[in-house]
């Protein structure tokens, strides 16, 4: 039977190492999974693996897209679903996927629901309220009309908070109500491990990192990135801050490195509550 062996769990973990040593035990390569590491344009702020990591192993999904052109967990499914099954036929028995992105995961393993077509105008609008009030505003609403989509998603990632109120404000229905559909059949075993470490010494690893991405030139990176400011890829922990620090909205680079490392630990509380649910999941402590 053949296997995909998908390597989870909350940021700065340590799946990048991990599921590399796990793909060369298995001749295989590593299929990302993480819905910012995808973007040609962004290295340094999403923690792109370094030249020798990738030179380890094959990676697929790092850097494969352009920032300009809108990428989604649908599209993802179709891409790596047709990727898995060429790799498959070439003679591949295990494969290994790394990811943190849980909504791409899920978009992977258990299809998606179908969800109505997007209303680009109501996007559109909802897009310009998020870069004049924040998402804030936005996560407040959707808390009113989908207080299940609200405990649930990344309500710190604009794009989804965006989408998901996109439904509800277009159906008349919360956006959860739609994520009904039965679980799709694959033609391959999976199989979910999830890498943990114990609270405090992960939120060190995310502060450091944190300090790492500034000495390795994140600030140039999000510079660069200016014109893209407004896209949805932009709208993501590490360049929202710095863009803010350029608008003079924080007071100091500091400060924007510590809401960056505050806001990067929420996100890893955010990714584990999201997997807690899961109990196909075999953990594992680093």
């Amino acid at each position: 039977m053949k296997k995909l062996l998908i390597i989870l769990g909350p940021t700065a973990v340590g799946k990048t190492d991990y599921s590399i040593e796990t793909a060369l035990r298995y001749g295989s390569p590593v299929i990302s999974c993480d819905s910012r590491q995808i973007y040609k344009e962004m290295t340094i702020g999403t923690a792109v693996p370094d030249a020798s990591q990738l030179a380890a192993v094959k990676h697929y999904f790092i850097h494969s897209h352009t920032v300009t052109e809108l990428y989604t967990a649908g599209k993802y499914e179709i891409e790596a679903l047709d990727l898995i099954n060429r790799l498959f036929d070439e003679g591949h028995e295990t494969l290994v996927m790394a990811g943190g992105s849980g909504f791409y995961v899920d978009a992977l393993v258990n299809g998606l629901d179908d969800f109505p077509s997007a209303d680009l105008q109501l996007r559109s609008e909802l897009m310009a309220r998020l870069q004049t009030e924040g998402v804030e505003s936005l996560r407040l609403e959707l808390k009113a009309l989908d207080p299940e989509s609200y405990e649930t998603i990344d309500i710190a990632n604009g794009q989804r908070v965006v989408r998901a109120l996109e439904v509800c404000l277009m159906t008349g229905k919360p956006f959860s109500s739609f994520k009904t559909a039965p679980k799709k059949k694959r033609d391959f075993e999976i199989e979910k491990i999830g890498l943990t470490r114990p609270r405090d010494v992960l939120y060190d690893r995310i502060n450091r990192r944190v300090i790492q991405m500034v000495d390795q030139g994140l600030v140039d990176e999000v510079r660069s990135l200016t014109q893209y400011r407004d896209l949805a890829a932009l709208q993501t922990v590490g360049y929202k801050e710095i863009f803010d620090w350029f608008d003079g909205t924080l007071e100091s680079l500091d400060r924007a490195v510590e809401l960056i490392q505050r806001n990067t630990r929420r996100y890893a509380k955010r990714q584990m509550s999201y997997w807690g649910r899961d109990k196909d999941i075999r953990w594992i402590e680093l």
